[in-house]
């Protein structure tokens, strides 16, 4: 299987001077922009794709669009490429007028068995990962010989990451991804040798 994970166009959420908080919102202009032209470069790469997922959160459904448009595809959505701290900790999503805004004083990763949004029922680190690796476990039993695109945030690479290297709980390396940065890892599962192939990280020179 092929997986093609790919963060959000430049979103609200992700400006220097937002101050509306932890809430669902789409794209920027600018992110608009990025995702025009992601779509437009992604089929010189990769000329079809059999099935294209995103984040249940407007920004990422956003950019997913544009992808849908070029490849003729359905989106599927699913809740577990949702950022981190936007599910409770079952994994399913807090609606949007739900979202909880307190925010602890430590980075997620630093204490991934404790609540870094502050409200009954959130998830840690360690459920987000949870969710992002059943999300990866789901696409390599059921689409083995296929090409997979997930629209996604930059935490679900992140944990993507932390799932396919077989990270323990405590980080050491922060991943860092680029709006609309492409990550690409492949599941071999080949005899006496590792199972997956990580290819490329946050390319961008769609950009």
């Amino acid at each position: 299987m092929k997986l093609y994970l790919i963060r959000h166009g430049e979103s609200y959420v992700n400006l220097p001077d937002w101050q509306k908080g932890y809430i669902d919102v789409g794209l920027t202009e600018l992110g608009h922009q990025q995702a025009h032209a992601l779509a437009k470069w992604l089929p010189s790469h990769i000329p079809t794709i059999d099935m294209l997922y995103t984040s249940t959160m407007k920004r990422a459904q956003e950019t997913a669009s544009y992808i849908a448009k070029t490849y003729d595809q359905p989106i599927h959505e699913d809740d577990r490429l949702r950022e981190a701290g936007n599910n409770r900790s079952d994994h399913t999503p807090w609606a949007s007028e739900d979202l909880p805004h307190e925010v602890a004083d430590f980075w997620a990763s630093e204490r991934p068995f404790s609540l870094f949004i502050l409200q009954e029922h959130s998830e840690t680190w360690m459920h987000f990962r949870t969710r992002v690796g059943l999300f990866i476990e789901d696409m390599v039993e059921n689409y083995r010989d296929k090409i997979v695109v997930a629209v996604c945030h930059g935490g679900v690479v992140t944990a993507a990451f932390d799932h396919v290297f077989n990270v323990g709980a405590w980080q050491q390396c922060d991943i860092r991804n680029h709006n609309t940065g492409i990550t690409h890892f492949e599941y071999v599962n080949l005899p006496n040798r590792e199972k997956w192939w990580l290819h490329y990280h946050n390319r961008v020179e769609h950009l």
